[in-house]
């Protein structure tokens, strides 16, 4: 998937505080380690307060742009889902869509002025086939660290792009202290192997 001038676009998208803008350093250095020109821009958005941050992530021979068009987006990775209704206008109707379960209740829903919708996958499946959902908080849990999920989503969105392990590898001992490094890839490579081989696998 590409646009004419062979430029893919992979939006992330969450709230502060889930380590979108580090998910996305992370996936910038890995293609550029694969010899890809990258652009990326991000929106913060209040995210101290966990407030909306996206950022998008393009790449191919030469990009010229870091924003993405609506309806240009090859791969949405979104780390909460309300979010990711916010940004479907984005998707190529062809797109993947990667979505954690992790349900952040935004103020108006605490200020008991809006629900929580609860038809999100109803909602986003009426327009896009390619939808996969898993629960990366609560691995990340289960690994012993809850920072770990963006390397989760990491892994399972790596087997939609065709970058080498060692590529992955190189950054994540590049861009961490050697025993976060470890713990790190082993759970991105745990998420990218199973993910390759059966999507559902890790949705519960």
């Amino acid at each position: 998937m590409s646009n004419s001038n062979g430029v893919r676009s992979i939006l992330m998208v969450g709230v502060g505080g889930q380590g979108i803008i580090r998910a996305s350093d992370i996936l910038s250095a890995v293609l550029m380690k694969s010899g890809f020109d990258v652009k990326k821009s991000e929106v913060h958005g209040m995210a101290q307060r966990g407030g909306c941050v996206s950022s998008h992530v393009r790449y191919g021979k030469k990009v010229y742009s870091p924003l993405t068009r609506k309806g240009d987006v090859d791969v949405m990775l979104s780390f909460e889902k309300l979010e990711t209704l916010r940004y479907l206008d984005y998707m190529r109707s062809s797109g993947v869509i990667i979505i954690n379960e992790e349900e952040i209740y935004p103020p108006s829903v605490n200020l008991g002025e809006a629900p929580y919708p609860h038809n999100i996958e109803e909602i986003i499946r009426k327009y896009f086939n390619d939808i996969h959902f898993l629960n990366a908080t609560k691995l990340a849990l289960k690994e012993g660290d809850r920072r770990i999920a963006n390397t989760i989503m990491l892994g399972a969105l790596s087997p939609y792009l065709d970058i080498e392990l060692d590529t992955w590898e190189d950054v994540f001992r590049t861009d961490f202290p050697p025993n976060v490094a470890e713990k790190n890839f082993s759970v991105f490579k745990m998420v990218r192997n199973q993910f390759s081989e059966n999507k559902n696998l890790i949705m519960q």
